[in-house]
């Protein structure tokens, strides 16, 4: 069997707990690693995961960290792309690496707009062909992580 590396879905400063959980849920799925950045718009501790029915929390990886910086400076050689509705590159024309840091800015907000500015090259966005503004993140996390699976070569044979 091959052996693969796990895509990261890094959430910064989440707000909404279900979204969350969506995306934990994605990561359980497909073997990925979620980080969550910042400061959480809500509790993580097993009497709130139980409450909202998140029995597949304890499947998934889960790290926490104070800021992006603590997240990069652990992962020096990391490739991180980053998520924004704000550039031009879509998700398409990005060539995923296995192991690559897939990361989603607040609900709200997205990421800074200097964090963009600063790393376009490794910048996407999904494209919406309706008038909405935004998609919901859990949507757009899946989109773009299944597009990286499929990219590299992880989708064949599932």
């Amino acid at each position: 069997m091959l052996q693969f590396k796990p895509f990261h879905i890094v959430l910064v400063e989440p707000e909404i707990p279900p979204n969350t959980g969506n995306i934990a849920r994605l990561c359980g799925a497909t073997g990925s690693v979620l980080h969550l950045v910042g400061k959480l718009g809500f509790a993580t501790d097993d009497k709130t995961l139980k409450r909202a029915g998140l029995d597949y929390w304890s499947e998934v990886e889960v790290r926490y960290w104070q800021d992006l910086a603590q997240l990069q400076a652990t992962y020096p050689s990391g490739r991180f792309i980053y998520t924004s509705k704000k550039v031009q590159l879509s998700y398409t024309a990005l060539a995923f690496q296995e192991g690559d840091f897939i990361v989603f800015g607040k609900e709200t907000k997205g990421l800074p707009e200097e964090l963009i500015a600063a790393n376009l090259e490794h910048s996407v966005r999904i494209p919406i062909l309706g008038k909405v503004r935004s998609l919901n993140l859990s949507t757009a996390a899946g989109i773009v992580l299944y597009e990286a699976l499929r990219q590299t070569g992880r989708l064949m044979n599932a």
